[in-house]
């Protein structure tokens, strides 16, 4: 609040004082008192009443900025009137009245839809999970009978029961993973055996240098987020001589590994927007994406500590850097080598 709206807001007591300050004046210069007097009292009584008025501003602005100080430390800010002292102007406490009312009557509806979201989370990781099992005998039999077709469409299904069970679990992340000290190369050659039939069915030329690296983090959370970008590096190939290049570089401080390949690339105005949910870009839609998988590894790698970067220029290439910082327990490895 400004000062002048505050005079604004006292506009009729102002209005009040100066009727009545004048109104004095006029009948003690009527009962004969001197000018200089009635001139005196007059300067008086108005340095007084804007005392007071700057008196009740401060008082006004210290209340304001209380209230925005609780605000600022309140996470959900729909309790902010579980904190709010209890006003004693009368008009101030309709107001606090009615927004007591109005944030419980929030409360609730979030209770409720809270409860709603995590019934239905509950529904889709059971469902997710009772999906696997139908999945993999159907995956056998078409493995015994050697239908490659059918195998490339059952994989298919599975990968986006996969994306689902792993959204599901989004806010529970904390409570799913195990961090552990990891060979990248294993990580990275167990994830690409699940492919290898779409990479001989492609022909994609599969480089891998340098993967022999340690990180710490969780193992089948990164083999999921390696599985939404080897999807797509494999998904957006539009070349005749096609390849993917994996390799990580070992850093002072970090380590990061890297999966590049020489597909459509994304077009520079798009590039901003990749980790945004179903967002699939002008040059992709044809390819039926979901637009989910870096949105869900950007989330996943968010949760773990990792870095995810992505640069592309459009029918050139794509590369995806997930960099692992090397912490305590990487110097504690070094410090302890002979």
């Amino acid at each position: 609040m400004k000062f002048l709206q505050m005079l604004e807001e006292k506009i009729v007591f102002l209005l009040f004082q100066i009727t009545f300050i004048f109104t004095i004046g006029i009948f003690l210069n009527v009962f004969g008192i001197p000018k200089l007097y009635i001139f005196t009292f007059i300067i008086i009584f108005i340095t007084f009443t804007f005392l007071y008025l700057g008196i009740y501003f401060y008082q006004i602005k210290q209340k304001e900025n209380r209230i925005k100080q609780q605000l600022l430390s309140l996470e959900e800010k729909y309790l902010i009137a579980e904190v709010l002292e209890r006003p004693k102007n009368l008009e101030n406490q309709g107001y606090y009245n009615a927004l007591k009312k109005a944030c419980k009557a929030m409360n609730d509806k979030i209770t409720h839809l809270e409860k709603e979201q995590k019934e239905y989370e509950e529904y889709i990781e059971s469902f997710a999970h009772e999906m696997k099992t139908p999945i993999a005998v159907l995956s056998l039999e078409t493995e015994k009978k050697k239908e490659k077709l059918l195998q490339e469409e059952i994989k298919k299904i599975d990968n986006l029961v996969e994306q689902m069970l792993y959204y599901a679990r989004m806010k529970t992340t904390e409570k799913d993973y195990f961090v552990k000290k990891l060979d990248l190369e294993e990580v990275v050659h167990a994830v690409l055996l699940e492919y290898k039939d779409y990479v001989l069915k492609q022909k994609i030329t599969l480089e891998v240098r340098n993967t022999s690296q340690n990180v710490y983090t969780d193992e089948k959370w990164l083999s999921f987020i390696l599985s939404q970008i080897l999807q797509n590096a494999i998904k957006y190939q539009n070349k005749t001589n096609k390849k993917i290049k994996i390799e990580a570089k070992e850093q002072e401080n970090k380590c990061i590994l890297q999966i590049e390949d020489n597909g459509c690339g994304i077009a520079k105005k798009d590039i901003i927007r990749i980790f945004e949910p179903s967002f699939t870009g002008d040059n992709r839609k044809n390819k039926q994406a979901t637009g989910m998988g870096l949105y869900l590894a950007k989330k996943l790698c968010d949760k773990l500590g990792l870095k995810l970067i992505v640069t592309s220029i459009e029918n050139k290439y794509t590369r995806v850097e997930i960099v692992f910082p090397k912490g305590k327990m990487h110097n504690l490895e070094q410090t302890t080598k002979f």
